[in-house]
């Protein structure tokens, strides 16, 4: 009857830690809204896709800073001063500059502290936005379309033959 308990509670010790990593292992990274309303309803679908204003001109770190960054005030402004600016959105917009209080963006991406994902290394190697961001130009608002999760990053680190060493994106 001891040895049956011994190897009933050690069978509990080992079981329970396992099922329960199991089970974090399986959680989605984010469980945060894909699509979170802003405080201004930027349309990425007139911008970036009536317009075809590329996506570096206003996200203008990405090609030389890990993160690609949310623009400057003034990158909209230099627009919205004598375009639109009768738009009620737009006109939220100016209210923000007037009073110099930053517009709140409500992040969409987001990824653990440990990882190291520069947007600078990926634009080098050729990728475009579109293979993380899905199709942005026809979006309204964003929304966040792929998982990021470990193995999807791993995915196309394999298919475009790029380091798949732990220390390349965790840090």
């Amino acid at each position: 009857m001891k040895r049956f308990l011994l190897v009933a509670v050690l069978l509990i010790l080992v079981c329970v830690p396992v099922a329960v990593l199991l089970f974090l292992y399986n959680l989605p990274i984010d469980t945060r809204d894909p699509s979170p309303q802003q405080p201004i309803a930027f349309s990425h679908r007139l911008h970036a896709g009536d317009y075809s204003i590329d996506c570096r001109y206003c996200h203008r770190g990405v090609e030389v800073s890990p993160v690609a960054g949310i623009p400057p005030m003034a990158t909209c402004q230099s627009c919205h001063m004598f375009i639109a600016n009768d738009r009620p959105e737009v006109a939220k917009l100016l209210k923000f500059i007037e009073r110099k209080e930053p517009v709140e963006w409500v992040r969409v991406y987001h990824l653990p502290e440990h990882v190291y994902f520069p947007h600078m290394m990926h634009i080098r190697a050729g990728l475009n936005c579109e293979k993380c961001h899905d199709k942005v130009a026809s979006m309204e608002r964003i929304e966040r379309n792929v998982s990021l999760e470990m193995g999807w990053c791993l995915g196309c680190h394999r298919d475009y033959e790029a380091s798949i060493d732990c220390w390349a994106c965790h840090i």
